[in-house]
């Protein structure tokens, strides 16, 4: 399994040696869902950590929203919110922290996400640049596909047709890159030590590999994100997703090849209850692209 209590020997670990991609397991129809599960598991055992991540990205998506609103249009406010669901997935990188000391056991400390952000910096912003190079020319397109926009006052549905159906085609296939590059990459580059092209590799492959399941994950992750946003409930359905994210990397990515990265001490705290997520994850068979 990707999160695996296997331990890299660090004395032997030579990155140079490693593969370019990592194996990834088969998914069962089920595997959305149980992500969902374990999700939300995670922020009932950090209520207070998880919320307070989903606050703060609700707040920014709204002011994103208010701004985008006041100073263009409903489509640049639209262009924008999509713009964010591209970057939303960096900023996910705490939860993915909390995720990742519950599992092993640990009481979640924020200072601890803090830390570990500032360890993957420099992949996130990496990563970072290359969502918004994405966005960017999505935007560009986004504006040249304005020029659709029916020229009357009060177009009807018909009218808008070519529109909507052009913008939804164009929109999808921009949304399917940064889904595919993001899926399992950023929990990897959390968990294990790889550099940023390998984990975008992994999660490109793996998001291939199980096209129908990964299809049904990205719908779910869509129609949370526009539930959430008309229905205020998005500081619950960010972490779910968040959470969530994290486990399906764990059940989908073989990982155990590369160094895991070590707690630090300095933000060790010892949970008041041992929390066991040994038997949350099914084996399953994987795909190993490298035979």
């Amino acid at each position: 399994m990707a999160g695996s209590s296997h331990d890299v020997d660090s004395d032997k670990y030579d990155p140079s040696s490693m593969p370019f991609v990592a194996p990834c397991n088969k998914l069962d129809k089920m595997a959305p869902w149980r992500w969902l599960r374990m999700g939300w598991s995670d922020i009932c055992i950090a209520p207070k950590q998880s919320l307070l991540y989903g606050f703060i990205m609700m707040l920014i998506s709204y002011t994103v929203a208010y701004f985008a609103y006041k100073i263009g249009s409903f489509i640049m406010m639209v262009a924008l919110l999509a713009g964010f669901m591209f970057i939303g997935p960096v900023l996910a990188f705490g939860l993915y922290s909390i995720s990742r000391q519950i599992q092993d056991g640990r009481k979640p400390v924020l200072g601890y996400c803090l830390s570990e952000g500032k360890r993957h910096l420099g992949n996130e912003m990496v990563f970072a640049a290359i969502l918004l190079v994405v966005f960017l020319i999505w935007a560009r397109a986004a504006s040249t596909i304005h020029i659709f926009f029916p020229a009357q006052a009060n177009p009807d549905l018909g009218d808008l047709a070519i529109f909507l159906g052009v913008g939804s085609a164009v929109g999808a296939i921009f949304s399917a890159v940064i889904f595919c590059a993001s899926a399992f990459s950023l929990p990897m580059l959390v968990d294990r030590k790889v550099d940023v092209v390998t984990a975008v590799v992994t999660s490109i492959n793996a998001t291939f590999r199980n096209k129908g399941i990964m299809l049904i994950w990205g719908s779910i992750i869509v129609t949370c994100v526009f539930v959430g946003f008309f229905t205020a409930t998005l500081i619950i359905l960010l972490p779910l997703i968040g959470h969530a994210t994290w486990h399906a990397y764990q059940e989908t990515i073989n990982a155990e090849a590369w160094l895991k990265y070590k707690h630090s001490d300095k933000h060790r705290v010892a949970p008041s209850q041992p929390i066991d997520v040994t038997q949350q994850k099914p084996k399953m068979p994987h795909y190993n692209p490298l035979k």
